[in-house]
């Protein structure tokens, strides 16, 4: 949805560059160590069809993986044929890649109650602990994304975070950790199907999608004296769901030190809901490689940094069942889209109605990153001049901004972070009575 819902622009960047190294990962369960479900380590070692190809690179594999070779086709009038386009495995860029269970509700919109789900959640945790004001950056990506659009940039604020800093003496030094995770019928993430035959509309709306926010963290953080403060990080739809969800985040789970909103406006979104569906039905149904869906979202704009999309693309691929094939699949061989977004129209006015009021009632510091200067609506232009949040502006990048400039993207969410951060206030006070 949010590929469209407003208009991208061009940014400039840097020609492709390869990873480092893929790195084992170091696996943990969020909750219970000794509990087999809470977590699933992936295999290794072994001959993979392309779904256990795509699943070994999405987990961290310790040695690289074997890419399977596609034929390649013409999508929208270019061809990937060249290994630019090869995907990329996100080792080295989060820490650990973990399964954590936790029940939801209201899964599908004819189906209330609750049920189990398995999140895909990318974790690279604070080297310091709670008591030296560790801080954990929460990330919520936009509909028909997945966490890993959040890889780039979680290296870059982790490294620069521990690294030689000038001015603070290094006090600040290992204190951030990042957190992404795919929602509900995105990416990695699993949840049961519906009963068979049913024609269940999976239930996308916002209150739903900040509930699934608040139990993973309550899952992964369950004792509040041992939870890091954290800064919600929402991209365009997922800005909804932190700005709806920060203030029971900061009763019910710990402390919310800021809350971030990457180029969504209320206004904005909502005038441009009445071409939605005729914008995301010209996108294509499918592909025969995920090269090919790596070209096309660099070529349409969608993602203007070819080395972040070798990363977040292939996630949002499945391979198309046979018999069960949209639209424009031609083969067995092609990759569908794992996240149908016409399916969700029903909730899009929902997603963004409210939204500036709803952010700028955070009651936490704020900071609104567009990727363009006209987007702003009254309540926004309001606060903005009342002082209540912090306006930052990239007229050089597209939508997806934390993916075209994943290093400023970082820059400009660290300082806000250092701005913002209260941890340090009461260090070192005694309580009374205490000796």
């Amino acid at each position: 949805m949010e590929r469209d819902l407003l208009k991208s622009r061009l940014a400039r960047f840097d020609p492709a560059r390869q990873l480092p190294p893929p790195v084992p990962a170091s696996w943990h369960g969020a909750g219970d160590a000794d509990d087999d479900n809470a977590l699933e380590t992936l295999r290794e070692g072994e001959a993979l069809g392309d779904d256990e190809a795509d699943e070994e690179r999405d987990s961290f594999p310790s040695g690289p993986t074997e890419l399977r070779k596609t034929p390649r086709r013409r999508v929208g009038g270019f061809a990937s044929s060249s290994q630019q386009y090869t995907p990329l495995s996100a080792a080295g860029l989060f820490d650990e890649a973990l399964e954590v269970q936790t029940t939801i509700s209201q899964l599908y919109t004819d189906s209330p109650g609750e049920v189990e789900a398995t999140f895909r959640v990318y974790y690279s945790p604070p080297e310091v602990g709670v008591n030296d004001g560790a801080t954990v950056f929460v990330c919520v990506h936009g509909a028909g994304y997945s966490g890993l659009s959040f890889a780039r940039f979680a290296r870059s604020l982790v490294d620069s975070n521990r690294g030689p800093q000038d001015g603070d003496g290094g006090e600040n030094i290992g204190k951030i950790g990042v957190l992404a995770y795919d929602a509900r019928g995105h990416g990695r993430t699993r949840v049961p199907e519906p009963p068979n035959g049913s024609a269940a509309r999976l239930d996308m709306s916002l209150g739903s999608l900040a509930d699934d926010l608040v139990r993973l963290l309550k899952a992964v953080y369950p004792d509040r004296s041992e939870a890091p403060a954290i800064v919600l990080v929402g991209h365009s739809m997922g800005g909804a769901v932190v700005s709806e969800a920060s203030n029971r985040i900061q009763q019910e789970v710990t402390t919310v030190t800021g809350v971030v909103v990457i180029d969504v406006v209320e206004g904005t979104a909502l005038e441009a809901l009445p071409g939605m569906s005729a914008l995301v039905a010209s996108h294509p149904k499918s592909f025969e490689s995920q090269e090919d869906a790596i070209a096309w979202h660099v070529h349409s704009r969608t993602i203007n940094n070819l080395d972040s999309a070798r990363i977040s693309v292939p996630p949002l691929l499945k391979r198309a069942e046979a018999g069960a094939k949209p639209s424009g699949a031609e083969s067995d061989g092609d990759y569908v889209w794992r996240f149908e977004l016409e399916k969700t129209e029903p909730f899009w006015s929902g997603w963004f109605t409210g939204l500036s009021k709803k952010f700028l009632a955070c009651r936490t510091a704020k900071l609104l990153l567009l990727a363009g200067t006209d987007r702003l609506d009254k309540d926004l232009l309001i606060g903005q001049m009342q002082g209540r949040y912090q306006l930052e502006v990239y007229p050089d990048v597209g939508h997806c901004v934390h993916e075209d400039a994943p290093e400023r993207t970082a820059e400009t969410l660290l300082s806000f972070w250092e701005r913002n951060d209260r941890s340090d206030v009461l260090k070192g006070v005694k309580k009374v009575g205490e000796p």
